[in-house]
């Protein structure tokens, strides 16, 4: 069975809205970059994860918003040719990236579950705050990879869903402390 990996920036809140700029919706956006001294090995998980990767896997919002940008991204260029899925009800065949790699268009969570199941490695989920709820509410979530930035910005998208469901239990498979504040967090989803 392949792994489904949720990957991204995170305040310590919960919030992984904008961590790019304020032009992605949050009025705090840009959280990564404005208030945090660089210090290259707390971003050394980004590279890591692309030995892991052989599929990603996006909502709607989310591959409208990077497929533009990553396609001709020099930073982004190992992910070019990577089949790339998105879950949405609502994009259609002509709304894809040309030249973007093989990219396919998922209905429902039941085509994540499948594709799951088939051959392969880790499909690794970018940003997508709802796609990441919404899949960890039919447990298809295998391991979250965050970077946890010490930050609170009180409202935004978060990971993780206030809903009332069943506990779910995470074994933490690999942490780091950086000394600007941020924390690599890696849990595998054990139940």
């Amino acid at each position: 069975m392949r792994e489904l990996v949720y990957t991204g920036f995170m305040s310590l809140d919960g919030v992984v809205d904008s961590p790019g700029g304020v032009e992605e919706g949050h009025r705090s956006g840009g959280w990564v970059v404005n208030d945090i001294a660089f210090v290259p090995e707390a971003f050394a998980l980004k590279g890591e994860e692309l030995a892991d990767t052989t599929a990603l896997l996006f909502g709607r919002r989310s591959y409208e918003a990077f497929a533009p940008f990553w396609h001709d991204s020099e930073d982004h260029a190992a992910y070019r040719d990577l089949p790339k899925y998105v879950l949405s009800t609502t994009l259609k065949e002509d709304d894809l990236v040309d030249g973007w790699g093989p990219t396919t268009i998922l209905r429902d969570a039941g085509e994540v579950r499948e594709l799951k199941q088939g051959d392969g490695g880790g499909i690794f989920i970018h940003g997508s705050a709802e796609l990441a709820r919404r899949l960890s509410g039919e447990d298809l979530i295998d391991r979250y990879n965050l970077l946890v930035f010490p930050v609170l910005l009180g409202a935004g998208k978060r990971l993780f869903t206030d809903a009332d469901r069943d506990k779910r239990t995470l074994r933490l498979r690999e942490s780091q402390a950086y000394a600007n504040g941020i924390m690599k967090m890696i849990y595998e989803v054990t139940s």
